[in-house]
């Protein structure tokens, strides 16, 4: 083996993330101000592990100045989060907003500008107000979809003229997916028609919203951007059998070009309306909807990138007595040997960061583009803490390092991908999961009122920041 050191560009940013509900906590929140993830909580608290949850979550709300000076402690130039929709307002049907909240916001948006950091702002990470969940069935609704163009407008009025990075939605196909698609999550209604129409509504109103961006000439004034925040799964067949490559490409389309296409070409894939006619899952949809996507397309998107997905073809028929589910075309495939982290049963495979950015530089116009998560989730850390407290997480170094190596790979073929963005700056609260996969280069300690401290990828992540350079391990064929 034999050490390698990897240039990293000076305008490509090195950055960590993480969002409003999983930090913020409920100081301050009015008892009509639960978001979905609120409502699930308290509705469904014994999946969460250990009954944590977002009711303090990192108590970010009451902590955010000391979390944003180990930000600068980190070097980070750059941090993502969001806003939470159903604290920002007290009237969702005419856009009132929460004074006492978006005082706090502007004070961490100072917060961050004050010390050098860029805020990059999301507007909805799972957060939609739970009473339009339980009023319109959340997404479902083209109302919410109108409600959630007032709330921009609102934000976009308070904000607008300091924060450059805007996104509408963080991973728009997830909440659907495990409540409507896979029913894994409370209220657990399996709807695959429901789940498609929260898919479609979700791009209607990024597009609504990105017009509405561009009517306020954020951009021209302020040199602003908008974009989303997709989570595509890199998606590999079992072999080059045309029915497990046929396999991986509806997965693809289910899953990925849903929301890749119509944020970045303003259009969606032909062959998906016809699987959606051929079981009767289409989406309500207008043509001057499908006008009003495909005139207003994204300036950029941001990829959360973990882990890749592999399919083959099935083998087994599909009950008829069920409704449909995309897996009608393909069953999981385990790959033999994989490596893996054994604590989220996720495989670990870094060639999926160069993989998706060749896909973006040949299949959607080398549009601007960067990672906006990707990072390790292990338990009981505080086992490897040495004689100082710290904890060693070289294998959170490792995983990072191996990402990067294989991203600045594909940008120094001329894949247009400005950054990287770990999740997550500090540990926090993760849907079930709670605190037990950690994921922050600062611990939250929970049994000494939620103290701070740096990791060992903390002070190495830094060094990175500060060198712009990346010290890679060649393995060498044995």
């Amino acid at each position: 083996m034999s050490n390698k050191v990897i240039k990293i560009p000076d305008n490509f940013i090195i950055g960590a993330a993480s969002s409003a509900w999983q930090t913020e906590g409920w100081s301050g929140k009015k008892d009509f101000q639960d978001s979905y993830l609120d409502l699930w909580y308290k509705n469904n608290k014994n999946v969460w592990h250990n009954g944590f949850g977002p009711a303090v979550a990192t108590d970010f709300y009451n902590r955010y100045k000391e979390d944003i000076q180990l930000m600068k402690q980190i070097g980070l130039t750059h941090y993502r989060t969001s806003i939470n929709w159903a604290r920002f307002l007290v009237d969702y049907e005419n856009a009132v907003v929460d004074e006492e909240y978006a005082a706090y916001y502007e004070d961490v948006i100072d917060e961050l500008l004050n010390n050098g950091i860029e805020p990059m702002i999301c507007l909805e990470h799972y957060e939609l107000p739970a009473v339009l969940f339980e009023k319109y069935g959340g997404w479902g609704s083209k109302h919410v979809v109108e409600l959630f163009e007032k709330y921009a407008e609102k934000v976009f009025n308070r904000y607008g003229s300091r924060v450059k990075h805007w996104f509408t939605f963080n991973e728009p196909i997830v909440v659907q997916t495990r409540v409507h698609l896979d029913a894994i999550r409370w209220p657990f209604e399996q709807n695959t028609k429901k789940w498609m129409q929260w898919n479609y509504n979700k791009s209607l109103a990024t597009a609504k919203v990105v017009k509405l961006f561009k009517q306020m000439q954020l951009k021209e004034k302020f040199g602003a951007k908008i974009g989303n925040i997709i989570n595509p799964e890199v998606t590999y067949a079992r072999s080059s059998a045309e029915h497990d490559q046929k396999a991986a490409r509806i997965y693809d389309l289910f899953f990925n070009r849903i929301f890749l296409d119509p944020s970045i070409k303003g259009e969606f894939p032909p062959e998906l309306f016809e699987l959606m006619e051929k079981h009767d899952i289409t989406f309500d949809y207008t043509e001057d909807e499908l006008r009003l996507i495909k005139e207003n397309t994204v300036d950029y998107v941001g990829l959360n990138l973990y882990f890749p997905h592999r399919v083959k073809a099935r083998t087994a028929a599909w009950n008829e007595d069920t409704p449909f589910h995309p897996e009608y075309y393909y069953d999981k495939h385990e790959l033999t040997g994989k490596k893996m982290n054994p604590y989220r049963g996720w495989e670990i495979y870094p060639q999926i960061m160069y993989d998706i950015a060749l896909r973006m530089k040949e299949e959607y116009g080398n549009i601007e583009w960067f990672i906006a998560e990707n990072g390790m989730g292990v338990e009981n850390e505080h086992r490897f803490k040495n004689e100082d407290n710290i904890i060693q997480d070289d294998y959170r170094i490792e995983f990072i390092s191996e990402h990067l190596q294989w991203l600045l790979k594909a940008v120094d073929e001329g894949s247009n991908c400005t950054g990287y963005m770990l999740w997550a700056f500090t540990d926090n609260v993760s849907p079930m999961n709670a605190f037990k996969n950690r994921y922050g280069l600062v611990e939250i300690n929970l049994n000494e009122n939620r103290n701070r401290s740096l990791k060992k990828s903390g002070y190495w992540y830094k060094e990175l920041i500060k060198s712009r350079q990346l010290e890679v391990i060649e393995e060498e064929y044995k």
